[in-house]
């Protein structure tokens, strides 16, 4: 059965949004998990990616394991290689379905996601299956995006574009990239009782002609790849708006006082 082309920008795990992912770590992406893990624990990563985040854990549970699962095969064998290639064995990759997780109930002693309910059109599900599988006394940790909060100088309509588009392509499929600031409120319908759950929040900020090259170059790649797919397959934008995205990307990257930050809400949940 074809892909339906609107679909491809939010599952996709293409050269472009690899890179993007593989810049993440345990220590810039969820620190507010890290005085929570114990040298004992099993954990599940939930919508891994390539698996770095992954491998940074299993590091941190040298008495016990850590297992990443990923809708698709495809980034989960860059995980591999880059567990080989730093040495870290007390890890397994596999493929896995979020909503209906292949785990006996109480198996692990944390179970998290990063940035993947912004891309379930049911993250209710997903954290009621996560809650499944942890065990009692375990922790269901989240961090989710706002693409509604994402904020950056100087003004620029390329980017506002892009993010138009975005929700335009979201709103299609069924599925909430304002997920941050609801992030509670999953866990709640999720069955979480309140006085267990700790919420956060932090952001990424690039600003610096580094962090601009890699997350304005990977975006703009994005551009005529991935999102152009589902933009233009789907009725969601005009070659005229793809090409304002790439070019506002461009001017980003290029200049000197750019800055650009995302917000995520974040939850600690005992279960």
């Amino acid at each position: 059965m074809a892909q339906d082309p609107s679909k491809v920008y939010m599952n996709d795990h293409s050269e472009a949004v690899l890179h993007t992912y593989k810049w993440r770590t345990a220590e810039n992406s969820v620190a507010y998990l890290l005085p929570h893990i114990q040298p004992h624990m099993h954990i599940l990563d939930v919508g891994c990616g390539p698996g770095t985040i992954s491998i940074d854990l299993a590091t941190r549970v040298p008495h016990g394991r850590v297992v990443g699962v990923d809708y698709t095969p495809e980034p989960l064998a860059n995980g591999r290689a880059l567990a080989a290639e730093r040495g870290v064995t007390n890890i397994d990759f596999a493929v896995g379905n979020a909503l209906a997780l292949d785990f006996p109930d109480n198996t692990f002693d944390l179970v998290c996601v990063h940035q993947v309910l912004v891309h379930s059109s049911d993250p209710v599900q997903a954290l009621r299956e996560m809650r499944r599988v942890a065990k009692p006394g375990g922790i269901v940790a989240a961090k989710e995006g706002d693409v509604q909060v994402m904020v950056w100088h100087p003004e620029n309509e390329g980017l506002q574009v892009w993010r138009d588009v975005t929700m335009k392509i979201a709103r299609s499929r069924g599925v909430e990239m304002n997920a941050g600031r609801r992030v509670l409120s999953w866990a709640l319908q999720a069955g979480f009782p309140r006085e267990s759950i700790v919420c956060s929040a932090s952001a990424y900020c690039f600003s610096t002609p580094e962090e601009r090259e890699y997350w304005g170059g990977t975006m703009g790649e994005r551009t005529y790849g991935s999102l152009r797919k589902a933009a233009i397959g789907g009725g969601h934008a005009t070659e005229e708006e793809l090409k304002a995205i790439a070019e506002g990307w461009k001017q980003w990257v290029a200049q000197e006082d750019g800055w650009f930050a995302a917000i995520s809400g974040e939850i600690l949940c005992r279960v």
